[in-house]
């Protein structure tokens, strides 16, 4: 008998850590037994609702925000990235975009394309540099994500339609998620941030019965 498992997500296309906690989530994935399912519902989160559309050089809004050495800070990120398999160097995307166009996308995808859509628009922002605030190129990936171009293309640009998605992530943060990746296990436990890949497996073991949750 299959066995099921539903993991509402939590990420934000700009955030490297996220990037880290999927490649994390994708590695326990590849160990569970062929008998469990996993569902994984994309929610929206914006990292910072105030980047201009125009973009801001990420080094800037770091040292603005946090101060302090933001070269170890990056390398940090650098390091547990390559350690989770992820090639990420920093200076391939300096800027920071907002991302209330493609979390519309990927909300509006079919279940089964939320995850890798939203996997395909981190990579290209992180590893390509691209700006994933470019309509061509929000669209390209969304096509390769079961939409049809011209309807992605008239999405993004509907006004209400993007207005849902900030009032999504506005939710997100109200009922007490202020960072991401965050990740909901059955609607009944959550874990957060870049997590080792032993505290996915334990989390797929709390979901399934097989372990306690304490």
């Amino acid at each position: 008998m299959t066995r099921s498992i539903r993991i509402d997500l939590f990420t934000d296309i700009v955030c490297p850590w996220c990037l880290i906690g999927t490649a994390r989530l994708d590695q326990a994935l590849a160990t569970l037994p062929d008998d469990v399912e996993v569902e994984v519902l994309h929610h929206p989160f914006l990292l910072d609702p105030t980047t201009p559309e125009e973009g801001q050089n990420t080094r800037e809004r770091l040292s603005a925000k946090y101060g302090g050495d933001i070269d170890a800070m990056q390398a940090r990120v650098q390091s547990v990235a390559r350690d989770a398999g992820v090639p990420l160097d920093m200076s391939v995307q300096p800027m920071s975009y907002p991302t209330i166009k493609p979390h519309t996308l990927i909300r509006s995808a079919a279940p089964e394309q939320q995850y890798p859509m939203a996997k395909a628009f981190a990579a290209a922002y992180f590893l390509e540099g691209k700006n994933i605030t470019d309509n061509d190129l929000l669209a390209d990936i969304a096509a390769r994500h079961g939409f049809d171009r011209d309807a992605a293309l008239a999405l993004i640009a509907d006004e209400n339609e993007n207005d849902t998605t900030k009032a999504m992530a506005l939710s997100a943060s109200q009922q007490g998620i202020n960072g991401v990746p965050f990740f909901i296990f059955n609607n009944q436990f959550a874990i957060s941030g870049g997590q080792p890949l032993e505290v996915f497996q334990r989390a797929f073991r709390v979901a399934l019965g097989e372990e306690a949750l304490n």
